[in-house]
């Protein structure tokens, strides 16, 4: 059984939703990799705007799960995938750790009267790294107490400091980002792409955990391609490969 929904609408929005509430949609392997596979089907595909959700209403994502931890950056915009199309995070109760980054990656966020922020990596001792580009995309001081301090952000803080773009009734929040996003399906998808590519690719900074990751995605695109099927294939005949860019 999968541990995501995907549901494409014949207005170009898809909802990707993350299903396991009785995890608090907490993020294993199965799903980081799930999620991936989906964000590219979503990418090559002619849908035009993609909004991210967890199931219920207590938790948008209760981050990496601690029984079998994830390579999370595989489901997060813009890293792991959904690099050009606009991205909406529907977050409703908590979001915390790599439910945080997800939001923080996505272009813009609905949060129900509920949601609350936390990354507590400095009260548990590790950190892969990739919270720090909150300080490219909020004020420093914010982000510093956020990632230093490990406060709760609640739903108020969050619209106030930038970090959310719209706060509704708990429960409605889904709704308000479909909402927003068939807005912006209905516009022009080549400025939606260009706008987008300027923006993460010239504007904001990336951290280091963050170039990693876009590196090592790269990496295994090469190595899973059929190009490098051929290549290995053709030394193996002794033979000349014949490559077809893909």
């Amino acid at each position: 059984m999968s541990n995501i929904l995907v549901q494409d609408f014949a207005d170009g929005v898809t909802l990707f939703t993350i299903n396991r509430p009785h995890k608090r949609n907490a993020i294993c392997s199965k799903t980081a990799i799930e999620l991936q596979q989906a964000y590219a089907r979503f990418d090559r595909s002619e849908q035009r705007v993609a909004v991210i959700t967890g199931a219920g209403n207590e938790a948008f994502s209760a981050g990496a799960d601690v029984a079998d931890v994830p390579e999370l950056w595989r489901c997060v915009p813009t890293v792991g995938g959904l690099d050009e199309k606009p991205v909406i995070a529907a977050l409703g109760g908590w979001a915390v750790g790599g439910g945080m980054i997800i939001a923080m990656m996505a272009d813009l966020v609905v949060m129900a009267d509920n949601a609350k922020l936390s990354y507590p990596e400095a009260k548990l001792g590790l950190t892969q790294g990739m919270i720090a580009g909150l300080a490219g995309r909020v004020p420093h001081k914010v982000a510093m107490e956020v990632m230093l301090l490990a406060r709760t952000v609640d739903a108020r803080r969050a619209y106030e400091v930038g970090m959310a773009n719209e706060v509704v009734p708990v429960g409605r929040q889904v709704e308000a980002a479909l909402a927003m996003a068939r807005e912006l399906a209905a516009m022009a998808p080549m400025v939606h792409r260009t706008l987008k590519r300027f923006v993460t690719q010239q504007v904001l900074a990336h951290g280091p955990t963050e170039r990693f990751a876009r590196t090592k995605r790269e990496m295994e695109a090469i190595g899973n391609s059929e190009d490098c099927a051929e290549g290995f294939r053709a030394y193996r005949e002794k033979r000349p490969p014949v490559f077809a860019g893909r």
